[in-house]
């Protein structure tokens, strides 16, 4: 009998669980402002999308339509007793235009490479988080934006 119940236990714990993969959607504000969602790939990765605008300065100050897929990685999660605190790496791509919020023939692309840090509440499926991301344009088709450039702010995602 006792064989049986330490066989049990054995096959009880060594059962593969699924991963938990997330959404999480919410909105974020500054350079650039829109609406945001993390895809979960697995514990530690995630793809991040955004689709918005941003302004920038040639002369005037303007507003252009912008999107953004990045790969996101978690090295590190500090935990508390009512938060999770992610330091999230990534790499990715941005598309951005002059079009006052439209893209048409003026569109660039960028490389971006951004650094996140999170506060993911426990009790709740909700987390702030900030980012800066230096962002490398190389392909600039009216030769108005700067080679380098570092974005960030700030977001808040709700997650299901």
């Amino acid at each position: 009998m006792r064989k049986l119940v330490i066989i049990a236990m054995l096959a009880f714990v060594s059962v593969p669980t699924t991963a938990r993969a997330e959404v999480g959607i919410g909105a974020f504000l500054g350079e650039p402002t829109g609406l945001d969602v993390k895809l979960d790939l697995s514990h530690k990765t995630a793809l991040d999308l955004l689709v918005g605008w941003y302004s920038h300065c040639c002369g005037d100050i303007d507003h252009g339509g912008y999107g953004h897929i990045t790969y996101l990685v978690t090295p590190v999660v500090g935990r508390g007793r009512s938060v999770l605190v992610p330091l999230r790496l990534g790499i990715g791509a941005a598309i951005f235009d002059d079009d006052h919020g439209r893209f048409g023939d003026d569109i660039n692309v960028a490389a971006r490479l951004p650094a996140e840090l999170g506060l993911r509440f426990r009790g709740t499926p909700l987390e702030l988080y900030f980012e800066i991301a230096l962002k490398l344009t190389f392909i600039d088709n009216d030769n108005d934006h700067p080679t380098v450039d570092l974005d960030g702010g700030l977001g808040l995602r709700f997650y299901f």
